[in-house]
């Protein structure tokens, strides 16, 4: 099982920060709906509710708060008609990127998404444009106090995983996207609920960046994360520590 440590540090940086924004919740919310609406209100025969679920509980979501958005999803209530919709392109320093939302208003954010690549030097494209250059996996992850390096390799491996990484601070294990829930659903019964369990865009490779086209990329991935309709970014870069923390100050 190959490792890509970096992938972890770099593309996931803010997992901490993203907890604490104010739309975190809504973003759980609209996902639980949506899962709801596709397969059903009950987690036992819905596969995506159940892990839309799981973030939201381990996101310290009020179970108030969860119920109402699967009615919503259902039908028992007034609500939205979400669509999912996937944006491609590149920012600074051609490094690919890929948007993933939820909207009620297609021609809204495919306007809000092409004025935020615009205005950071980026520019959108097809869709396909840039995803041959990443995997579509399912990732899982626990705390490292969790089990051991050993633990949990042997555990993914029997649960069916691809790929783990193991770090000081966590475990990230990963599999193939139709597998996503028999795999958390074997470590959950051995190791407890997963920090998070959900569908990845992992980059096959890094591409370098640094000084002004690092800030840029950096703020293009932070406008879009903060955008209501939008649930999910990726991208395929490479920052060093030093830069990202000049950054982060």
């Amino acid at each position: 099982m190959a490792g890509h440590s970096k992938f972890k540090n770099i593309m996931h940086r803010k997992g901490a920060q993203d907890r604490k924004r104010a739309g975190a919740f809504a973003k759980l919310a609209r996902e639980i709906t949506v899962a709801a609406k596709m397969g059903g209100g009950d987690p036992a025969m819905n596969a995506r509710l159940r892990l839309a679920i799981a973030n939201a509980r381990a996101e310290n979501m009020p179970k108030d708060n969860v119920e109402r958005a699967i009615q919503k999803g259902v039908g028992a209530g007034e609500g939205d008609d979400y669509v999912e919709i996937r944006y491609e392109g590149y920012g600074a320093g051609g490094i690919a990127v890929i948007v993933e939302c939820l909207t009620d208003n297609r021609n809204r954010t495919a306007a809000d998404i092409r004025s935020i690549f615009n205005k950071a030097g980026g520019n959108l494209g097809e869709t396909g444009a840039v995803s041959f250059m990443f995997d579509r996996l399912g990732e899982i992850r626990y705390p490292a106090a969790k089990a051991s390096a050993d633990e949990m390799l042997e555990a993914a491996i029997e649960a069916g995983a691809d790929d783990v990484e193991s770090g000081e601070e966590e475990h990230v294990v990963y599999c193939a996207p139709d597998e996503l829930n028999a795999v958390s659903g074997a470590l959950a019964s051995r190791f407890g609920d997963a920090e998070s369990a959900k569908f990845v865009w992992r980059p096959q490779n890094l591409v370098p960046v640094e000084g002004d086209k690092a800030e840029s990329l950096i703020k293009l991935i932070d406008t879009l994360e903060d955008h209501d309709d939008v649930q999910t970014v990726f991208a395929n870069y490479d920052i060093s520590e030093e830069t990202m923390e000049r950054l982060a100050s």
